[in-house]
């Protein structure tokens, strides 16, 4: 009798819990029951992942990274287990909308270097963020140095209110609200390279080059601008990933700078390991491991979660974020895959076995590469072009899902954004091919 009794109870205890939870991934804001909406606009408190949760060492990230929260019972018993160390989730797309704690103060501006066609809107952008918005602007020392800039009489007491740093040299990542680019797609890596954490809200402007991560058009860039800084403007996390290279130390020692290291990095935060050299990078669209200079082919081994999935012949691989699978990874023939989707995918470069195709992964998988024993050569990697380095036998690349997205606010939504880009990327190089096949004919005809 009480053996059935306590029966009762434990269901009771069980229907309880399962009619009403919190979902941890949504930091406790929404109680989810039986009749809880799947869709539908969500709190949007935050763009990356909850500080306490990031910052907190022991929690360990899960497969769910990336993805949004689904509904986790099934049918009257079943049920997926709870798990209190989500790092983060992403909602519904339609649904991701940008919002301020507090009223945004400070604007870091990235222009193209060397590109005298934006000078001109760099400066009316400038005095429109400082003297309209009363905001403070920082841009890069070298930014400032163009002749053009310097001989600039008109702007010389704008420029007296800048606020300047280094890159590898001065850290701005707890200093920035948000950021502008002008310029082409390398604009919006470069500001993912300054932040080595969480990465404050970007708007990218495309001038004079068309992009697929540079929506917006400068021509209206006073009430668009005016829209993110009311907080309407909605936002897409490109996920970006976390890369940890251990080297071998061979021969001399090699000196790790004291504080900061490369791109923000602090040397204190690498896992020492004796005799080994550490380093860590935040990547937006791609690592490539390549030959380098080799004649050779490269010969690498490609482990997921630990196990040995395939060695890879050829001139290299490319593992991309789904913003990176327009890049490079497109060039080598792999799918495009929207920013939403949590993925990481891995690409042959010109594979010496054909039945070799682009795979697509799980987001928060660990992929390491390391040269395979029988490997003649060493390799080259590189990270969104940048830092290239040499790997030899010994040394090792991990490389998973960051818990750092990078939000990049959009011109509607980011499904649409993203579709408008292929399609407008797609239209010109057509028209491109179809004015140099012109150019032939219109050559030939001469002849």
């Amino acid at each position: 009798m009480e053996t059935k009794q306590e029966k009762v109870n434990m269901s009771k205890a069980l229907s309880s819990d399962s009619a009403s939870y919190r979902c941890s991934a949504c930091h406790g804001d929404e109680d989810w029951g039986p009749n809880h909406p799947i869709r539908g606009r969500a709190k949007s408190r935050s763009l990356s992942a909850s500080p306490a949760l990031a910052s907190t060492k022991e929690f360990r990230r899960t497969r769910s990274l990336h993805g949004p929260c689904p509904v986790t019972t099934f049918g009257p018993k079943a049920c997926v287990l709870q798990n209190p160390q989500t790092i983060m989730h992403i909602q519904d797309p339609a649904s991701q909308r940008l919002t301020w704690n507090k009223s945004p103060k400070s604007v870091l501006v990235i222009k193209k270097i060397r590109d005298a066609s934006l000078l001109q809107p760099f400066k009316e952008l400038c005095v429109y963020l400082m003297e309209e918005n009363n905001m403070i602007v920082y841009v890069e020392k070298k930014v400032l140095e163009d002749p053009a800039i310097v001989s600039d009489d008109n702007f010389g007491p704008v420029k007296k209110k800048f606020c300047t740093f280094r890159e590898d040299y001065d850290d701005i990542s707890n200093q920035i609200d948000f950021i502008i680019c002008l310029g082409g797609d390398g604009t919006l890596l470069y500001a993912s390279s300054l932040f080595q954490g969480s990465v404050p809200p970007v708007m990218a402007f495309h001038l004079g080059s068309l992009g697929f991560l540079t929506p917006f058009n400068f021509e209206n860039f006073q009430s668009q601008v005016t829209q993110v800084i009311q907080g309407n403007a909605a936002v897409v996390l490109r996920s970006r990933l976390k890369v940890r290279v251990v080297k071998e130390l061979r021969g001399k020692k090699m000196a790790v700078p004291n504080g900061i290291s490369e791109n923000g990095v602090l040397a204190a935060d690498l896992d020492a390991e004796v005799g080994k050299q550490v380093m860590q990078y935040q990547v937006l669209n791609e690592v490539v491991i390549d030959r380098g200079p080799s004649s050779y082919l490269s010969n690498v081994d490609v482990y997921l979660d630990g196990h040995l999935i395939t060695t890879v012949q050829g001139d290299g691989v490319i593992v991309s974020t789904p913003t990176g699978s327009t890049a490079y990874a497109a060039a080598a023939g792999a799918s495009m895959i929207h920013p939403n989707v949590p993925a990481i995918m891995i690409t042959p470069i010109c594979p010496h076995s054909l039945s070799f195709r682009p795979i697509v992964v799980p987001a928060g998988v660990e992929l390491k590469i390391m040269l395979s024993p029988e490997a003649r050569n060493t390799v080259w990697v590189s990270f969104d072009g940048r830092k290239r380095q040499e790997i030899r036998h010994g040394d090792s690349i991990s490389i998973t899902t960051s818990c750092y997205p990078l939000p990049s606010i959009c011109v509607r939504d980011p499904v649409s954004d993203w579709f408008e880009s292929l399609a407008q990327c797609l239209h010109w190089n057509v028209r491109k091919k179809q004015a140099h096949f012109a150019e032939e004919e219109e050559e030939e005809g001469e002849g």
